[in-house]
């Protein structure tokens, strides 16, 4: 067989052509160089292997290393949304607003920010329990933006009938909007339903597993258990 490192012209045509390498050349290699060729090689090798190939103890080495990586993948992501919500987590309270604060406090409240606005007013016992129940809120759910205004103060002449009012807006959006008693239920309001009508709107993530509030089927069949048991009181 030809010798490609000779100098013979058919050789350099050869290697014009790409058909045969050039000529070996002497090639110093530094200390860290050598090192990282050495680790290409072992890596290169150990990912070559079959599994079949590998022992009790490789394979349990293997599957501890599988289990480090996605523990680690798992830590990253949530130092990744710890960051994003402790950015985001500005706000913890009921702030009071007027109308001079609504552009800069609703419609500018900026990007990725959710807003819950209450209208209510002093003596509507309604309006005070869910100013209660926004404040433990606000403090439980300090990424979200809770506010609260006195309904003609935020808005000239809003009726007291659509007390309370709750509007909820995402990046000066409107989204939602709850308007009167009915759409809370009445003072059997509790905080886990006003939670869990929140977490439906989008403006916080709630650790409730299911809607609090009774089924409309269950509704109606203590209704109707309730009147069956006046008849039969009627008829004794």
């Amino acid at each position: 067989m030809q010798n490609p490192n000779e100098d013979t012209q058919w050789n350099d045509i050869l290697r014009e052509k790409g058909i045969i390498p050039n000529k070996d050349t002497e090639k110093t290699f530094t200390e860290n160089e050598i090192v990282q060729i050495a680790e290409d090689a072992i890596k290169d090798a150990q990912i070559g292997k079959k599994l079949e190939d590998l022992n009790l103890d490789e394979l349990d080495e293997l599957e501890d290393e599988e289990d480090e990586k996605v523990i680690l993948e798992y830590r990253m992501k949530r130092i990744r949304e710890m960051t994003d919500f402790s950015k985001r987590a500005n706000y913890g309270d009921v702030r009071e607003i007027s109308a001079v604060d609504y552009v800069d406090e609703v419609n500018k409240a900026g990007d990725g920010v959710w807003v819950v606005l209450h209208l209510y007013k002093q003596g509507v016992p309604l309006c005070k329990l869910i100013n209660q129940f926004l404040e433990q809120l606000a403090m439980q759910h300090p990424a979200t933006k809770f506010l609260k205004s006195i309904s003609t103060t935020c808005v000239p002449n809003y009726s007291d009938k659509n007390l309370p009012t709750i509007f909820i807006y995402f990046e000066g959006n409107m989204k939602k909007q709850f308007i009167g008693p009915f759409a809370f239920g009445g003072m059997k309001l509790t905080r886990d339903v006003l939670e869990w009508m929140l977490a439906e709107a989008g403006t916080l993530k709630t650790e409730l597993e299911r809607d609090p509030r009774p089924a409309i089927k269950d509704v109606l069949m203590s209704s109707l258990k309730a009147r069956g048991d006046e008849e039969s009181d009627d008829d004794d």
